[in-house]
């Protein structure tokens, strides 16, 4: 999963945080931005399109435990040390004659030949950070089972899948069934409230050990499809509810859809605008940590067709009403 960008990219100063900032303020910053230069917020902006790439690349390395600390690691151990090109006679190697095999390019070291293993749906994944490392700073032995400075069995190398899911089953968690290529099907356990994007570790779940250790992790990203209704905003849910005229001006209680298919009662004061956001609370997603709302936007819904008698009654009701221009403001603003 490291690399060479790992030793050049500072993701902390990319997302513009400090290096022991907490998970809960990572996420909480990352979506201000995320919001912030996303291309549909910034149609035709290639600088913005370029920073939402670097937001998100960012964000999905620090946001995972334990790429973080293999990333703080890398980034500890880059500290100080220089890298050049490789060169004629003398000269030093570059990056990839030195760590090359560590990041799946083959290399050796030291007789020990290191490489991209197998993985899920045909792809490779190099071996973990501490995996290969492990035995040359006092770990554990290296990979195939090589003896490192203390010896001992080597763990498997981690390996790396992906999954899509329904957007109630992202929502609700459920347990699945992944099929590696040329393995054995495995049933998976998807927690509640996971993101489109976020990666889970599991535990034991990778490639077995070459002599006897423990099994590698699988690092499963998720993709999660759209909804035709909701839509996800961090832990709460958003939906638009269109609402007659009559019931904007006068008020109502209407039916709102529910994840969970049972609809919600929801009160409409008398003279609700268009875009009002009206809030069901405990009805959005439910994790461990927390639980959202239920975000209604409601939409003033104009009829394509007006009978002649409400349209009778619809003039005499513009005659009766105060002359006012709704928008003498808005152009008051524009020109100031």
């Amino acid at each position: 999963m490291a690399s060479q960008d790992w030793f050049d990219k500072d993701f902390y100063k990319v997302l513009g945080v400090s290096k022991d900032i907490s998970e809960a303020e990572l996420k909480k910053t990352y979506r201000k931005l995320a919001r912030q230069f996303h291309p549909d917020s910034n149609p035709g902006d290639p600088k913005a399109e370029e920073r939402f790439k670097e937001i998100s690349e960012a964000h999905s390395v620090l946001s995972d435990p334990e790429t973080r600390k293999e990333y703080d690691q890398v980034r500890a151990m880059g500290s100080g040390a220089r890298f050049q090109a490789g060169g004629q006679g003398g000269q030093a190697g570059g990056f990839e004659d030195v760590f090359g095999g560590m990041f799946g390019g083959g290399q050796s070291y030291g007789g020990q030949s290191y490489g991209g293993g197998q993985g899920y749906g045909g792809g490779q994944s190099s071996a973990s950070f501490e995996d290969l490392l492990g035995g040359m700073f006092g770990g554990q032995a290296g990979p195939g089972g090589g003896p490192g400075f203390r010896g001992g069995p080597a763990k498997g190398r981690d390996l790396a899948a992906n999954t899509t899911l329904d957007f109630a089953t992202a929502i609700n968690g459920e347990t699945i069934k992944l099929q590696p290529a040329g393995g054995r099907p495995m049933n998976v356990k998807i927690p509640a409230g996971v993101s489109d994007g976020q990666k889970i570790r599991l535990k034991g779940k990778g490639e077995a050990s070459p002599n006897g250790g423990p099994a590698g992790d699988l690092v499963l990203t998720v993709a999660v499809r759209k909804h035709p209704v909701f839509e996800r905003d961090g832990n709460n849910l958003r939906v638009v509810v269109p609402v007659t005229f009559a019931e904007a001006v006068l008020g109502a209680t209407i039916e709102v859809p529910t994840l969970s298919g049972a609809p919600v009662k929801l009160k409409v004061a008398p003279g609700t605008p268009s875009g009002r956001v009206l809030r069901v609370k405990g009805r959005g997603v439910a994790t461990t940590k927390a639980t959202g709302d239920l975000l209604a936007e409601v939409q003033v819904a104009v009829p394509s067709h007006v009978p002649d008698a409400a349209l009778k009654h619809l003039k005499a009701f513009a005659e009766a009403m105060p002359a006012e221009n709704p928008r003498d403001d808005l152009i008051a603003r524009a020109r100031s």
